[in-house]
């Protein structure tokens, strides 16, 4: 994959400047050539009369030759008269900037072929001696971006890049039916199955399995969000903005009267085109939506800035304040740095007001920004590539996306001597250090009403076939196990907190050896089926400890356990199973690739 420096795309066009102030300029036009207002008219101006349009930080880039031969003076006037304008008015009407003209679509000067799609690189956990590192520790993580975002990939006739696949998003987007937990008191219930791992015999597979306590939608506290909405250049596909708007209108539908709905909007400048707005006011909020259209560089960092600053003026006291990202999540304008950037929104967590982002496009899509910023904000990230998964992220599961019921939620998992080493699933970065777990200043994951959590790892116990670390030359110094706990394989602790509480709680029980399943045929569907997908994350990263279990394995697991089904996730899964095993043969991969081509 080529990556460029994200100032320095040498297939963007030249003229950003041009574009950010040509956008702010025909804003203010929009505004003075208005006819003569009507009484109503004049109350609407005078409600949004502080709304302010925010002159975006100017960058420079290097001229193409076709540029530098051609000036464009008449652009370069307009931009120097736009400038004084801006001087003198700051001023905009509510809706104005949504109004503005925007060229037609034109992706070729974007990409031209190039793949500017951005992944943090993440090496596979490595198998640990319990002899030398007894304790796992881990924040817990409710994303499901990866899972969707490969579906794409898929989908689009490619394999995804090993960097797009996170295991643990991949197990974490299905629910496994765990129970329910009684009452509030005890925020999620925590449950563990231990059987023969499917790729390995000789090795088992823990499930560690959390599942959040649900509440109707009705029940939701009053919510305060702020909808940030990326309208530069880059979202001019279909799959990008004109996504986004029936999206978000999907989620106004849940809204009622005691919510409360403000819509940012940022390409080369930031502004606020509508007002903190009932959630039972669905025609103007969906109004604005509407009249969304895309042109312009991307000054994200302004953008978030101002969704912030709309956030605080609305805050609800004991409700839910959310900032809601829908972006690719190209920033590639504005002088506000990435680290800037998340310490402005860690500090805004710390007040109160969390952060979700929703992806969307393809072709320069940054996964890596998007996930690290829903990261510190406490919320999650997810990515919408149909109106299929719009509705599962912000209908179906609404209440896990913006209610908050358990706060920096830690797992730590300390194997007896009885099992000989450990590897856990994914989670590479989630990891934590041992002492992290009691310090209640370590910040970890949230956990969503409702949300579902599971984590596997592969284990070898002592006396079995299985192992990949030799025992040392001059011999291994095992700690002998107490008797006391000799019937178990492993002590599993959870900490958590109450939404707005500072001091943790503890949860912990054992593991024990009579709960291990003689074969995999004994265990539960939603062990298998898990257990599915995480070797079919595993090959797609390349198979390092899956050995010859293949996506026909994969298949043929999955299938037995695929359950009641109801909203046909699962089946889905079976497909793109299928999908990907004929991409990753060579001559498929080739036919599919030119289908899609043409």
């Amino acid at each position: 994959m080529t990556r460029h420096p994200q100032n320095q795309n040498p297939s963007r066009p030249f003229l950003p400047t041009v574009l950010a102030v040509a956008f702010s300029t025909t804003v203010l036009l929009a505004c003075t050539q208005q006819s003569e207002p009507t009484p109503t008219e004049r109350a609407d101006l005078a409600a949004v009369s502080n709304i302010v349009l925010h002159d975006a930080p100017q960058q420079h880039e290097p001229r193409r030759e076709a540029d530098a031969a051609n000036p464009a003076p008449a652009a370069l006037e307009e931009v120097q008269g736009s400038r004084q304008l801006l001087k003198t008015e700051s001023k905009i009407v509510a809706g104005a900037v949504m109004a503005m003209p925007v060229a037609p679509a034109t992706p070729g000067w974007m990409y031209e072929g190039q793949d500017r799609e951005r992944y943090q690189h993440l090496d596979d956990n490595p198998v640990k001696l319990v002899s030398e590192q007894p304790v796992s520790t881990f924040s817990v993580d409710v994303d499901t971006e990866s899972y969707s975002n490969t579906r794409r990939m898929l989908r689009e006739g490619r394999m995804p890049t090993k960097d797009a696949v996170r295991v643990e998003e991949f197990i974490n987007y299905f629910d496994y039916g765990y129970q329910v937990p009684a009452n509030k008191s005890v925020p999620f219930s925590v449950m563990t199955e231990v059987a023969p791992a499917p790729w390995n015999a000789n090795n088992l597979l823990l499930q560690v399995g959390i599942k959040g306590y649900e509440v109707a939608k009705e029940s939701i506290p009053a919510a305060n969000l702020v909808f940030l909405v990326d309208v530069s250049g880059s979202m001019q596909m279909p799959d990008k903005l004109e996504l986004v708007k029936q999206s978000l209108a999907m989620l106004t539908d849940q809204l009622s009267a005691k919510d409360k709905v403000s819509l940012v909007v940022y390409a080369g400048a930031a502004g606020l085109v509508l007002e903190p707005t009932a959630g039972n006011d669905k025609a103007k909020i969906k109004a604005a939506l509407q009249r969304l259209t895309a042109g312009g560089s991307t000054n994200g960092g302004a953008g978030i800035e101002l969704a912030y600053s709309v956030a605080q003026q609305a805050f609800i006291k004991g409700g839910i304040n959310r900032v809601v990202i829908a972006s690719d999540g190209d920033m590639n304008v504005g002088t506000v740095g990435v680290e800037a950037l998340k310490a402005m929104i860690e500090e805004k967590r710390k007040g109160g007001i969390t952060l979700t982002t929703l992806g969307y496009g393809s072709g320069n899509y940054n996964s890596e920004l998007m996930e690290q910023l829903a990261d510190i904000g406490n919320g999650n990230a997810a990515y919408i590539d149909s109106l299929h998964e719009a509705r599962k992220v912000l209908v179906d599961q609404l209440s896990s996306t913006v209610f908050t019921i358990a706060q920096d939620v830690k797992i730590q998992l300390e194997f007896s001597p009885r099992v000989k080493e450990y590897r856990l699933i994914g989670y590479e970065n989630r990891l934590l250090n041992r002492e992290d777990f009691n310090n209640d200043k370590v910040d970890a994951g949230d956990i969503g009403a409702g949300h579902t959590v599971t984590a596997i790892y592969e284990l070898v116990m002592e006396g079995s076939e299985g192992g990949l670390i030799d025992p040392l030359r001059y011999g291994d110094k095992k700690p002998a196990v107490d008797e006391a706990h000799i019937n178990e394989m492993a002590f599993l602790r959870l900490r958590y907190k109450q939404p707005g509480e500072s001091k943790s709680r503890l949860i912990e029980q054992p593991v024990k050896m009579a709960d291990i399943h003689r074969n995999v045929a004994e265990a539960s569907d939603s062990f298998r089926f898990a257990s599915a997908v995480a070797a079919w994350g595993q090959l797609l990263r390349g198979g390092e400890y899956t050995g010859s279990f293949s996506y026909g394995d994969v298949r043929a697991l999955a299938q037995g356990a695929r359950g009641t089904d109801a909203f046909g996730y699962r089946g889905e899964f079976l497909q793109l199973v299928n999908l990907s095993e004929s991409l990753a043969t060579p001559a498929a991969s080739v036919a599919a690739t030119a289908a899609v081509m043409e």
